[in-house]
């Protein structure tokens, strides 16, 4: 029986189009078929980088008497929770409600309503470790939908109930001020790890936007121990196995406390949102650890995830063939001490072996080593260092790569855009800058319609059935925000403009809450709304950075009154959980600063002009916006009666609604910013 999965956009559900079970695609058609047969949704989330779910697929789904018992009994439906955010979010709620924990891939049966009644994520093939087998639930599942039908409906219901009733009741009691952020940093010291950078215990996932906060209140306090935290953990990730040695990007997490074993999947937003931080950090200390790292990151995403059509895949499998066959997780990037001398020969791989870290035992599974900078750089000869990388990243071009996830998602892209934009003005690359560009005009012709409205995904530069979420609007705004900054371009912040405006008219919630999909959205058993940043901003942490920057551009009360009650979230979850809401937290410091509002004036071609721009782009005041180009250009509103100085350029510098006078000399825009 063929599945319905064939012309789907997902490479997620493609991965399942020819399994044996009858996958549809999430549909009210799919519902309608369970009524009509009167048997259960069997519903199953993942995406196509995620291990365990290439592991249940492998052991369950492509397995026929298995797939028989599901073609028999359920409906099963197989969604991308990449691609459907709110789907996932909706059900990842109950099934943490249900079993206190979640994760993928999750594994739910709801009733032909679309109302779940029984939990779990991965399910083996027989019973072990105290799991049932998969097909012990199915059977258990079937059971129960055949003769306690009652008790399933009643469970059910009270979920639902539950579930609607976790309203969320966080905006509305005004911004978080100096205390609450004061409390944060307080907090975040506490969770600090200070022999191993980073907060918490194993796993460690690289804390980008807790990062992006302690740098923005280093320079909006002065404090030393905010800059040292970030820098430190900035430099243990950076010389850990979580980063990649040989090819630049970062790991998505890592499985122990040091950084040094990572689950090696390479996710888009991941390696954007540490890009600018790196690159924030070298604005900040001149760190030259910072830039190269900045830097091999922007590479990465331009030479591993930038599609055809300009915008950047999703992510890089965690698996790949380790030359037998075999999928093995890690296989692309480790290396055992015989690998590195069948590549560099014995002394040099003598040399690489004591550079990277790799040991006879290896510091992964079956006597492999991911590659680390356990000591300072500068013991070895640099030339010679150089050399060894090259070759073993040659070598290593020819195992076979891990699978890539092509699907463009719209907020990654933004969160993209911003890192590229930014960090090709920091480092004089403006190849970078380009790239940024193509990703944004690419959303610009395939994502959004004559109304601006979003769509969440393409594929081969062609636009998915998904309404975007407010985090597809929020992010690529901050990505286009960036790009008007970069390039002078006014045309991104117009573009920003009508996203934020939509976000206004579909995604708000009383007391300056936000939802996270739209007022017109297709109706789940609850509106998802989640205020905390996790792998990536929030949607709603975002759009209130988005909100925030574009009022300051544009001097629009209700974007700025919108960011202001967005963050009352922050005020709440602030003190109590900084590591949760770290995005949040980075806005708020934005907030509190201003944020300053720089507008530059003069001939492009003008020396003067270029520098008091670049002195501009390296000011660390939190979330400051910058306009440049002509005197009363009409590419943006902060040019506006901004007139030459004695015939020649000048910056201007305003917050909260004042503004000094305007300065003709670079050295004196810097101590204002």
């Amino acid at each position: 029986m063929a599945n319905r999965l064939a012309h789907e956009t997902s490479p997620y559900l493609l991965q399942h189009a020819d399994n044996p079970v009858d996958w549809w695609p999430w549909s009210a058609a799919a519902f309608e078929e369970a009524r009509r047969r009167d048997v259960p949704v069997l519903l199953s989330v993942g995406y196509s980088s995620c291990h365990w779910c290439h592991v249940m697929a492998h052991e369950s789904f492509e397995d026929d008497a298995t797939a028989a018992l599901v073609n028999e009994n359920f409906v099963a439906v197989k969604v991308d929770r990449e691609e459907r955010p709110d789907v996932d979010a909706v059900y990842m709620e109950a099934v943490q409600a249900a079993t206190g924990q979640g994760g993928w891939p999750m594994t739910v049966f709801l009733t032909p309503d679309a109302a779940p009644f029984y939990f779990g994520t991965y399910f083996p093939p027989e019973p072990r470790h105290g799991m049932p087998s998969f097909p012990e639930v199915l059977e258990g599942v079937k059971g129960a939908w055949a003769d306690r039908r009652d008790e399933v409906g009643e469970v059910a219901e009270r979920i639902v109930k539950d579930l609607a009733g976790r309203s969320l009741a966080y905006g509305g009691d005004g911004v978080p001020g100096e205390e609450e952020l004061a409390q944060a940093l307080l907090g975040l010291t506490r969770e600090y790890d200070a022999t191993r950078g980073g907060f918490g215990g194993a796993p460690k996932f690289p804390p980008s936007m807790t990062l992006e906060f302690l740098l923005r209140h280093h320079a909006r306090t002065g404090s030393e121990g905010a800059l040292q935290m970030a820098a430190d953990t900035c430099e243990a990730m950076a010389r850990g196995g979580i980063y990649d040695q040989l090819g630049g990007g970062f790991a998505r997490y890592a499985v122990d406390r040091a950084w040094v074993v990572p689950h090696f999947e390479k996710m888009l937003y991941d390696n954007a949102l540490l890009c600018r931080v790196y690159a924030h950090l070298w604005r900040a200390t001149g760190s030259d650890l910072a830039r190269r790292v900045a830097l091999e990151t922007a590479d990465f995403l331009v030479r591993e995830l930038r599609t055809p059509e300009g915008g950047f895949a999703s992510a890089l499998d965690a698996d790949s063939d380790d030359g037998t066959g075999r999928h093995v997780e890690g296989a692309y990037y480790a290396w055992t001490p015989d690998q590195l001398t069948e590549v560099l020969g014995a002394e040099d791989a003598a040399l690489a072996a004591a550079h990277y870290g790799v040991t006879e035992d290896g510091t992964f599974e079956h006597g492999s080593s991911v590659l680390q900078l356990p000591q300072e750089a500068g013991l070895a000869d640099a030339d010679r260092i150089a050399s060894i990388a090259a070759r073993l990243l040659a070598a290593r071009e020819e195992r076979e790569r891990p699978g890539r996830d092509d699907k463009v998602v719209a907020a990654w892209n933004g969160l993209a855009i911003a890192a590229l934009a930014e960090t090709g003005a920091l480092f004089d690359r403006p190849d970078l800058v380009e790239r940024a560009t193509e990703a944004a005009d690419l959303l610009v012709r395939v994502h959004m319609d004559e109304s601006a409205r979003l769509t969440r995904t393409s594929k081969d530069g062609r636009a998915g059935t998904n309404d975007g979420v407010l985090e597809d609007y929020a992010d690529v705004a901050e990505g286009f925000l960036a790009l008007a900054a970069v390039t002078g371009e006014g045309a991104w912040l117009d573009f920003a403009g009508f996203l934020l405006d939509l976000v206004l008219d579909r995604f708000t919630a009383e007391g300056g809450a936000f939802y996270d999909t739209a007022h017109d959205a297709e109706a789940l058993i609850r509106r998802p709304q989640d205020p905390t940043d996790n792998a990536a901003p929030s949607g709603w942490t975002a759009a209130a950075g988005a909100l925030l920057s574009y009022a300051a551009h544009t001097g629009s009360d209700a974007h700025r009154a919108a960011a202001e009650g967005g963050l009352g979230v922050v005020k709440a979850l602030g003190p109590r959980a900084p590591r949760f809401i770290g995005w949040g937290l980075a806005v708020s410091e934005a907030l509190l600063d201003g944020p300053r509002e720089i507008a530059v004036v003069g001939a492009s071609g003008d020396a003067v002009f270029q520098e008091l721009r670049r002195t501009a782009l390296l000011a660390t005041a939190p979330g400051a916006v910058l306009a440049s180009g002509a005197p009363d250009s009409e590419e943006f509103p902060l040019l506006k009666d901004r007139p030459l100085v004695a015939g020649g350029p000048a910056a201007y510098v305003c917050r909260h609604f004042t503004c000094d006078a305007p300065v003709t000399d670079p050295e004196a825009l810097r101590r204002k910013l």
